[in-house]
């Protein structure tokens, strides 16, 4: 029986991605700030924000001639954006090849390798964050390059994600009426609050775009490097997307804060979400503080908590 060919203009899950919820946190409220809400990207097809960047690398490389049908795709990742390509891969039909590493939760390697990515894991040191673990991982990303011809979509120096990420902060000016003070976001590749930031700031300049980055690695604040357990986030040296403009401040939060904040986010509000979402919230709580009463803060959910079980589900006693 012979195959029937969908055509490529057909709806699929990829036209899904984005148009995600925008809610006021009811319990986790600053004593004396206004309201923060919380951008729900884990609606997204994967559960995470990283689809909008990983469609928009995808359409851009298509766009420019650099990846023909069937082609091959490579990327090292701490997981989230792998997972996001790799739906993206599975749906446009190209091989895609992966690195990461035992640093990141198994859930995200696993769910890659579900949508039919291969999988090359990097080995690291106590399970934390380093400098040295991401450059090790770019090495490995360029070799597979090397090696197939694929197109390299290397996430660290791709400026088509603030596209992706500029629809994330016109849905925020509209969710909102325009009514926001300030945005805060964690910093992986700098191309969320890059993107996102410029979008509000075209609206209205005196929005406050905060930066988030571990306390631990705290290189944006001309700090030491340093290893980390915040999945996804602060590289461990400044990231080529980085710009000296792209905030008007950083904030600093430690792994055990980020931990601790992601643990009252699904117990006291019933979103079960990563430890980059729970740095999120606490900047946001300290933003909101800073502002007054009369203030909105926005910030990300990023993911979902299910791609963290193996390494921080929720439990009894201290974190």
């Amino acid at each position: 029986m012979a195959q029937t060919q969908i055509p490529t203009s057909s709806p699929n899950i990829l036209q899904h991605i984005g148009g995600t919820s925008l809610l006021a946190l009811r319990r986790i409220v600053p004593e004396h700030g206004g309201r923060i809400l919380l951008k729900l990207e884990s609606e997204n097809p994967t559960g995470s924000m990283k689809d909008r960047p990983a469609l928009a690398m995808i359409q851009a490389a298509e766009a420019a001639g650099r990846l023909e049908a069937n082609g091959t795709v490579v990327e090292y990742t701490g997981g989230s954006t792998g997972v996001s390509l790799a739906l993206v891969c599975a749906v446009r039909g190209y091989r895609l090849h992966v690195v990461s590493s035992d640093a990141f939760a198994r859930e995200k390697l696993d769910h890659m390798r579900a949508f039919g990515a291969d999988v090359e894991v990097v080995p690291s040191v106590d399970g934390r964050m380093t400098e040295q673990l991401t450059l090790a991982m770019i090495d490995a990303a360029r070799a597979i390059t090397e090696r197939t011809g694929g197109y390299w979509t290397d996430q660290l120096n791709n400026e088509a994600q603030l596209q992706g990420y500029t629809a994330l902060g016109e849905e925020v000016w509209e969710q909102t009426g325009g009514r926001i003070d300030g945005f805060a976001q964690c910093v992986g590749t700098a191309a969320s609050l890059r993107g996102t930031g410029a979008a509000l700031r075209r609206h209205n300049p005196r929005i406050e775009i905060v930066a988030v980055e571990p306390a631990e690695s705290p290189v944006l604040s001309g700090g030491p490097t340093g290893a980390h357990g915040i999945d996804g986030v602060g590289a461990g040296f400044v990231v080529p997307l980085w710009q000296a403009d792209t905030a008007d401040r950083i904030e600093l939060v430690s792994t055990q804060e980020a931990d601790a904040m992601a643990l009252r986010l699904a117990r006291e509000e019933g979103l079960f979400a990563g430890t980059s979402t729970g740095a999120n919230v606490v900047a946001a709580l300290r933003i909101s503080e800073q502002l007054g009463p009369n203030a909105t803060i926005v910030t990300v959910m990023c993911d979902t908590g299910m791609k963290y079980l193996s390494r921080r589900a929720p439990r009894d006693g201290s974190h």
